[in-house]
């Protein structure tokens, strides 16, 4: 059964480019999903701001 691994995985010598392509995909799968949470948490904060700034610039009587 595990006869033909090995002959798998250097798939006829190109085992190095298909395998490294596999490795870069992965990788970038994984930066991009940390970028968008990095990014998603800054925009939650930078909405916070704004939200706290213009609350405390309303006075409570203001009808604006």
């Amino acid at each position: 059964m595990w006869d033909g691994v090995g002959d798998f995985i250097a798939m006829g010598g190109h085992g190095p480019y298909v395998w490294g392509s596999y490795g870069l995909f992965a990788a970038l799968l994984i930066a991009e999903v940390l970028f968008l949470r990095r990014r998603r948490r800054r925009t939650r904060a930078m909405l916070v701001r704004r939200l706290r700034r213009t609350a405390s610039a309303q006075s409570p009587g203001d009808m604006t």
